[in-house]
């Protein structure tokens, strides 16, 4: 990588630094360390600059294990949110098999169900059939008792008729023989009469 030299100005002295990282970066590092000798100059203002540039080192030393620790954390972190996003991963797939599972099951279920309801409405419409078909039978034995009741109350009307009719004749029988009989019982007085 190209190495870049450039000139800062730390705590008033002049340094050259030369480095691979990029021109903002260093400067961005200088003018960090220049900060923080101004802040504990301000604090301790008897400290000669090698004082200040330790105490600085030191400062910045610290915020640096500082700042490993908790990437070191963070790590950990990271590789316990990895472990977490696995398992949900894992458990996502699992609730998806078994979701999956479960809407086969369900249009398993539908299917039956779709299935019952067209014999049940195929059932329904063989009674309907058949109540139809009982009301007609009903209908029509109740035509034919009726027509059988007329038609014996016609016979029967008739075998009365005929019954007075030969009533009739025998009452016009019997009076005829009653009318012959007192005709014969005339003659017959008249013929004893004359016999004496």
């Amino acid at each position: 990588m190209e190495s870049n030299k450039v000139s800062v100005k730390i705590y008033g002295q002049e340094y050259v630094i030369s480095g691979e990282k990029p021109r903002e970066q260093i400067v961005k590092v200088a003018a960090y360390v220049d900060n923080q000798m101004h802040e504990i100059a301000s604090a301790a203002p008897s400290c000669s600059v090698t004082d200040l540039a330790v105490l600085s080192a030191v400062n910045i030393a610290d915020e640096s294990f500082v700042s490993k620790e908790e990437v070191e954390e963070l790590k950990k972190l990271n590789v316990q949110l990895e472990k977490d996003a696995q398992h949900y991963v894992q458990l996502w797939d699992e609730s998806k098999k078994n979701f999956l599972q479960y809407k086969e099951e369900n249009q398993g279920v539908a299917s039956q169900r779709d299935e019952m309801t067209q014999k049940a409405a195929a059932k329904e419409r063989e009674i309907q059939e058949l109540k139809m078909a009982a009301e007609k039978l009903q209908d029509e034995l109740q035509k034919a008792a009726q027509q059988t009741l007329e038609e014996a109350k016609k016979k029967a009307q008739q075998a009365i008729d005929e019954a007075e009719a030969k009533c009739k004749e025998l009452e016009n029988s019997f009076f005829d023989l009653q009318m012959e009989n007192l005709q014969l019982k005339k003659e017959l007085e008249t013929y004893r009469r004359n016999m004496e």
